[in-house]
């Protein structure tokens, strides 16, 4: 097969407890910086406050990895690190938001892959990933497993693909939302297999999980940083991984492409620290020592290594060379299939 290259009231605590646990205690502490009354600080003190926009609600991998970012990256440009939570709108909301920012270098973008194909998906997204944004590296990178509610009477992808070609439609999976990652890789999924399981969209990953933990759906594609809590519990049955080679964390989980038998599958997400273009050379070199200082930190590292992420380093030249191929991977299929968001 050819790849295209490159609610209910259940709470959700239980859904990003994982996380939460896993980071050590970041989140706590960046939350208290948030909780500062900018009125209260002194003007110096305004003048080194820096934000990384997150475009996710709080819990999810997204506003973990930014969380670790605005610690580790505070010390080396003296700085104090707030995290803001600007979610809708498949991340656009946000990254309109920073685009149009002043480019000082003071307002970041926890940008995703996902957050970068919005405009590809709602026609009221203004900004172009590849000219109003640069790129200051990508952090961390989360792969994404294919699970199934344990009363699906599957124990492998094959056993997937042969319920959903007897019975089209009726499993159902959920996602974040109608064009999230999670809606565009299980549609691609669908299609190469030639299958049709329905889409459920939440406003949020917690919900579509804990929808998925309750039973109310079957099927979805999960970030590592997610699932692992699930998997060990026995919430959740792994049947195989969206990504090329088998994860460090999960070696007997086999790759799609190997057990469905699709060459070349494979989604995962990466996420990065961009500024809104014509950020001076000076900020942006300032903004890159900090970034790479903090990615070397064996602290930083281990957090990403046991929430599942694959720590990940790229010059600024490589980021856009990623986002471009995923323009060209996810533009025809999206165009094709009339996948959406708006």
């Amino acid at each position: 097969m050819q790849i295209p290259t490159s609610f209910h009231s259940h709470s959700v605590s239980n859904t990003i407890s994982y996380l939460n646990r896993r980071v050590f205690g970041v989140k706590v502490r960046a939350l208290a910086c948030a909780a500062l009354s900018l009125t209260a600080l002194s003007a110096a003190a305004q003048e080194n406050m820096r934000r990384i926009i997150v475009p996710f609600a709080a819990g999810g991998p997204n506003d973990v990895v930014a969380r670790i970012a605005a610690r580790a990256m505070a010390e080396p440009l003296g700085a104090t690190i707030i995290v803001e939570n600007k979610p809708g709108a498949t991340g656009a909301i946000a990254s309109q938001y920073v685009a149009d920012s002043k480019p000082d270098g003071k307002t970041m973008l926890l940008a995703s892959s996902s957050t970068m194909l919005s405009p590809l998906l709602l026609k009221s997204a203004r900004f172009n990933p590849l000219k109003d944004f640069i790129p200051i590296g990508v952090m961390a990178t989360d792969d994404n497993i294919l699970v199934v509610h344990p009363s699906v009477k599957a124990n492998n992808v094959q056993e997937l693909i042969a319920l959903a070609k007897a019975s089209p439609g009726a499993l159902n999976y959920s996602t974040s939302g109608n064009g999230s990652s999670y809606h565009l890789g299980t549609e691609l999924f669908n299609s190469l297999l030639n299958i049709k399981m329905t889409h459920v969209p939440y406003k949020g990953t917690a919900p579509a999980v804990a929808d998925l933990l309750a039973g109310h759906v079957q099927v979805q594609f999960q970030a590592v940083s997610q699932a692992t809590g699930n998997i060990a519990s026995g919430r959740v049955r792994p049947l195989g991984i969206a990504s090329r080679s088998r994860h460090p964390s999960y070696p007997q989980i086999p790759p799609l492409a190997e057990a469905a038998n699709l060459p070349g599958f494979e989604f995962s997400t990466w996420m990065g620290i961009f500024v809104a273009a014509n950020t001076p050379e000076a900020e942006l070199a300032k903004l890159r020592a900090a970034l790479d200082k903090a990615s070397a930190q064996p602290e930083v590292r281990k957090q990403l290594t046991d929430l599942g992420m694959r720590p990940t380093s790229m010059r600024p030249d490589e980021v856009m060379t990623l986002i471009k191929g995923d323009i060209d991977k996810w533009g025809p299929f999206i165009k094709r299939s009339g996948i959406s968001a708006d």
